[in-house]
């Protein structure tokens, strides 16, 4: 099989954990954050975020070689507090800046019972959903926002020209049927799916997007047109002022909490983060909040679902479910990402691994 011939083929994920970190460190990228990126990347699809996977790792490559993701040094300890800090990621991959943030966040969090971290310049930080599960894991409820101030595909309500990204914020916590993994963006859909449909000639199954003049479309290739058009927030064009007020939320979390941001000069494609980590320990103590959360999530589960629907599920309960599948019968990538990844594996001579 070419590495082109790919539709329907699953991989083990070590074999694409070891494929995605020997790619990074070929591009310029030191051992240690190369395995952190490509481990956060094939989590990603893992959990079935498949643009938020591996389909990113050619453009971080592409951004290792132009200099745009630093390859090497260290990030900047620009204010440190007992339970808040913030750094200068100086660019540096986003998945390892996210790791090493939670190793200071999350100890700092059992003694003091919550800990916060905003990061600027950070590079782009791919799946949240990802670092949810290894906060959950230890027994922690997390909250973590992203802000692309580099870029802007995202209206105001009640206007036409573009101001924010997509601005997801996430939320994980521990529960006994099963962690809570919320992932969400304050847009209807997000810059790499729009992306993706674009180039693959496709259309969306509904309006969620609107040309310059404000008129709702279907079609990702309004962002072609000039001028562009943008990607609808969350509630559309009747209740969009839900996520356009979501999205201001994040703007502040992210970049009016690191003082950096869309006021500043654009340095290419990258991420200015906020983390906050919570014991549950230190409030009503973990026994109280898995009862709380516990019955909150007994009566979602239970609820009869309405006609045509399946039953309730948690959020991240599909993802971590897919997760469990795909690391015992392989990892079924997106048919783009075989392909997007082969000019890289011939530059610098690796192959895509065989399908199991």
């Amino acid at each position: 099989m070419s590495q082109t011939d790919t539709a329907g083929a699953a991989y083990a994920h070590l074999d694409l954990l070891d494929l995605a970190t020997g790619l990074l460190t070929a591009a310029g990228l030191a051992q240690a954050p190369a395995r952190v990126v490509a481990n956060t990347l094939v989590e990603g699809d893992l959990l079935g975020h498949d643009t938020h996977g591996l389909a990113l790792l050619p453009g971080y490559l592409k951004e290792i070689e132009s200099g745009s993701m630093r390859a090497t040094g260290d990030y900047r300890v620009l204010s440190a507090k007992p339970a808040a800090q913030m750094w200068d990621g100086m660019r540096l991959p986003g998945p390892w800046l996210i790791e090493r943030g939670l190793d200071v966040l999350i100890p700092t969090a059992r003694e003091l019972g919550v800990a916060s971290l905003v990061i600027r310049r950070s590079h782009h930080i791919a799946c949240l959903a990802v670092y949810l599960m290894r906060a959950a894991r230890e027994g922690m409820l997390m909250v973590l926002a992203s802000s692309d101030a580099a870029s802007a595909s995202v209206a105001p309500f009640g206007g036409t020209q573009a101001v924010f990204t997509p601005n997801p914020i996430a939320m994980g916590f521990p529960c006994s049927r099963g962690d809570v993994l919320i992932d969400i963006s304050a847009s209807i859909t997000t810059n790499g799916m729009s992306n993706r449909k674009a180039a693959a000639g496709e259309k969306f199954g509904e309006d969620w997007l609107m040309d310059a003049r404000g008129i709702p479309t279907n079609d990702p290739q309004v962002f072609k047109q000039d001028p562009p058009g943008t990607i609808l927030p969350i509630g559309g064009l009747s209740y969009g002022h839900k996520g356009y007020g979501l999205g201001l939320m994040v703007e502040a979390l992210t970049g009016g909490l690191a003082g950096h941001g869309r006021a500043d000069p654009k340095e290419g494609w990258g991420a200015t983060v906020h983390i906050t980590v919570y014991d549950p320990e230190a409030f009503g103590g973990r026994s109280a909040f898995l009862r709380q959360m516990d019955h909150v999530a007994d009566s979602c589960l239970n609820n009869i679902p309405r006609p045509g629907m399946g039953a309730v599920r948690l959020p991240g309960q599909a993802g971590l479910k897919l997760r469990a599948r795909q690391l015992e019968q392989g990892v079924r990538l997106h048919p783009a990402i075989a392909p997007g990844l082969a000019p890289y594996c011939e530059k610098f001579a690796l192959v895509f691994p065989v399908p199991v």
